[in-house]
């Protein structure tokens, strides 16, 4: 059964309305009106009926149809001046149904944010299928498959905790397509579903996988092909501090991004994780990055790590699974630390968007405490399909004062059953865990970080044309690609590379997040937008040789943007509303 018809037993009389096309321009992002704050709501009329408002001009919200208050959400766009937009859903209380509170935050979301959804689809998904019409169609029946067999499992357990989960999330992924469509309790069949743009964007992760899968031709352009990303785990030596970052590298089509946090209101008992912050792009549920801080204590992160083992993949990846892109949501919701957060994202294990997740406990960090636990700090996990392998690595980080990450496993099982040692094999040392580029940089530099501005420093780095660990056997002898903030467009067309990763493409770091012991209480976070230009030109539209061939619409033309770090609202949504006469 269609999860929207279970929805509709619930809501048989639902209020429909109408607003502007979700049509986006770049006028929205460009003029001073769009620095305003933008604030929607969802609540319930006495005759049982939904109904969407939006509350104008920071008045407050006294609109008399409104029984019962279900979610808000707030958005504020800064793309042009901070290079961020930022958006906080807040689920109203506790009684709320899950299935409700998932359709309610996602309906928010989709219509305070859906012009940049419009761009974000338009410069990332329009297209995907032109010249690839045979493998969508066996794309589009396996993630059919997927979600029949997810409602099945909902349908059959309806009191088992992982399922309702899951069915907060579906709902929340209906309700961002009604809120960027218009209309409420949008009836769409499961097929409609799947093929979805917005549904593809959930698909950034997993999508990749699924694409060597079922063979998407190779010389189609994708904005999320060869993501990889840096990151960095840094406890000082006095242990006064325990940083935390993150570097994303993507296509430049994909810098239309959004910070967002979500409250829900979930029993805390069986959902310590009712609250987190991340990273992430307009329509996305999930950070994709990824990079999220929860208010169970955890942060976590992770970066990809490449499967060339063709025969785990066609013997593993069924439709009988979940994406990845929901279970990393519901382990985040439900854990209260790092282990328990690997035991449930192990489960169902769909053997797509297969990472390195670093999970961190802060509950276990005291700044200055000589002796830290050794056991429950730090917790590494490596999926591949059919496989995970999960560890408790405390004392290595106590011991080595540094966890890095850069898209190499680090168990050496995976390693091996990746195949990608058959790579080192053929290619040499940038494709071992120890010896590629970037570990020995970490591995040199790491000790440079003292505070917070070092280690955006250490972040953002690439000195390509200096740095001997960027060099290669190549020509010109030495790849942007081969530092902790890589910019492969800086490589010449016109170079010789071994391979193509270390070649000219539109391919770069577009972000650094990074937070300490203090920001997280408050899960906040510095975060940088762009490709970094520290020791290399500043990415410019005008200027690149991307710009005919990448769309890049509603983004600024010169990526020059200082670190922000971003309040969230204090004492959340409606409490902030109460205090200048919000009447629920």
């Amino acid at each position: 059964m269609n999860l929207f018809l279970i929805f509709s037993i619930f809501f048989t009389q639902i209020h429909a309305f109408t607003w502007k096309n979700a049509e986006a321009t770049n006028e929205w992002i460009l003029t001073p009106e769009a620095m305003k704050t933008r604030q929607y709501g969802l609540c319930s009329k006495r005759n049982g009926e939904l109904h969407a408002y939006k509350i104008r001009h920071h008045h407050h919200h006294t609109d008399d149809e409104c029984e019962r208050e279900i979610a808000l959400a707030k958005t504020t766009n800064a793309i042009n001046e901070t290079g961020w937009a930022h958006l906080e859903v807040e689920v109203h209380d506790q009684a709320l149904p899950l299935w409700l509170q998932g359709y309610a935050a996602g309906f928010v979301e989709g219509r305070a944010t859906r012009k940049l959804i419009g761009m974000h689809i338009r410069n990332t998904v329009d297209g995907y299928c032109d010249g690839a019409e045979e493998y969508c169609k066996k794309l589009y029946t396996f993630l059919l498959e997927n979600m029949l067999w997810m409602e099945h499992m909902i349908a059959q357990n309806p009191e088992d905790i992982y399922w309702k989960q899951v069915n907060v999330t579906l709902n929340q992924l209906n309700g961002i397509i009604d809120g960027y469509e218009g209309k409420l309790n949008g009836y769409r069949t499961t097929e409609e579903l799947v093929a979805h743009p917005i549904f593809n964007i959930q698909l950034a992760g997993d999508g990749e996988d699924l694409a060597l899968l079922f063979k998407r031709p190779e010389h189609l352009r994708s904005a999320w092909k060869g993501q990889h990303c840096s990151a960095l785990v840094r406890l000082l030596p006095d242990h006064s501090d325990l940083y935390f970052s993150h570097v994303t590298w993507s296509s430049y089509s994909t810098m239309l991004r959004v910070l967002k946090k979500i409250t829900w209101k979930m029993n805390s008992k069986v959902v310590p994780g009712n609250s987190y912050s991340f990273s992430s792009y307009p329509g996305a549920i999930p950070s994709t990055d990824d990079f999220m801080l929860s208010s169970s204590g955890l942060a976590i992160l992770e970066t990809t790590i490449s499967n060339y083992n063709k025969k785990i993949m066609k013997d593993f990846i069924k439709p009988e699974t979940v994406l990845c892109f929901i279970r990393a949501q519901i382990a985040t919701r439900l854990s209260t630390g790092n282990a328990q957060w690997a035991e449930i994202f192990a489960k169902y294990n769909s053997g797509t968007y297969n990472n390195q997740w670093v999970i961190v406990d802060y509950k276990k960090f005291k700044p200055g405490l000589k002796k830290l636990p050794k056991q429950g700090l730090i917790h590494i996990l490596e999926q591949l399909p059919g496989y995970i392998q999960h560890k408790d690595l405390s004392e290595y980080l106590i011991d080595q004062l540094y966890w890095p990450s850069y898209n190499m496993p680090y168990f050496p099982d995976v390693y091996n059953d990746s195949m990608t040692a058959s790579f080192a094999e053929k290619y040499g040392d940038w494709f071992t865990y120890d010896k590629t580029p970037r570990a020995l940089i970490f591995k040199r530099d790491y000790e440079k970080v003292e505070d917070m501005e070092s280690m955006r420093r250490l972040m953002r780095s690439n000195d390509y044309t200096n740095d001997p660990l960027s060099r290669c056997d190549c020509d010109p002898p030495y790849s942007a690609e081969n530092a902790i903030s890589c910019r492969s467009e800086l490589n010449p067309r016109t170079g010789t590379y071994p391979f193509d990763a270390l070649g000219h493409r539109d391919h770069g770091a577009t972000d650094m997040k990074l937070t300490n012991y203090r920001l997280h209480k408050k899960l906040r976070f510095q975060a940088i937008s762009g490709p970094t230009s520290d020791s290399v030109p500043v990415f410019d539209w005008s200027t690149s040789d991307l710009s005919k061939t990448v769309p890049h619409e509603g983004q600024p033309t010169r990526w020059e943007f200082p670190p922000v770090t971003h309040r969230w609202t204090t004492f959340g949504l409606y409490k902030h509303e109460l205090l200048k006469g919000f009447k629920p």
